[in-house]
């Protein structure tokens, strides 16, 4: 825990700020206690973590290519590959023939993936929502906070267009 006897700098904390580590810590344990649950809805499809971010991904990018997906994700294309195959026997996605090309596939979230993706989400609302109490006066600076740090990893990810220098 976060010794609060030593004050922490003013301003814009670095990396050398203890709360830092709490926080990410704290993300960590967090991601595996809301695995950990499991699903009550029948529904729900068990996902690995990998197959929880190609979901994620074509939530919003449901028609895309395996190489926008891999630099999305942060996965190696070997990898997506197998991912791909797990989400497709679940019958979460489909692959489809580019109709430009012939040669190029687009992946495409099914019914049911949407569904899927849908019911996690209302069960992991209902679990965090629960852990804390239902106390809603903090979430918004949290959220904020949780998108920055997300949006300032994924930039900083080793070989992405936005991690090159000079571009």
């Amino acid at each position: 825990m976060y010794d609060q006897s030593q004050p922490p700098a003013e301003g814009l904390g670095s990396e050398a700020d203890p709360r830092w580590a709490e926080l990410a810590d704290l993300a960590l344990i967090i991601a595996r206690e809301i695995q950990f649950r499991g699903y009550v809805d029948e529904r729900a499809v068990q996902l690995s973590p990998s197959e929880g971010m190609v979901m994620r991904h074509l939530q919003s990018d449901p028609a895309a290519p395996p190489s926008r997906i891999a630099a999305a994700t942060g996965l190696q294309r070997t990898n997506l590959s197998t991912v791909l195959r797990g989400l497709e026997a679940k019958g979460l996605i489909e692959r489809r023939i580019c109709p430009d090309d012939r040669r190029g596939v687009t992946v495409h979230l099914t019914e049911r993936g949407r569904t899927n993706y849908a019911v996690v989400r209302r069960e992991w609302a209902a679990a965090v929502s629960a852990a804390a109490g239902h106390d809603t006066r903090n979430l918004e600076a949290a959220l904020t906070l949780l998108k920055t740090v997300e949006a300032g990893l994924v930039a900083a990810r080793p070989n992405t267009p936005a991690s090159k220098p000079g571009e």
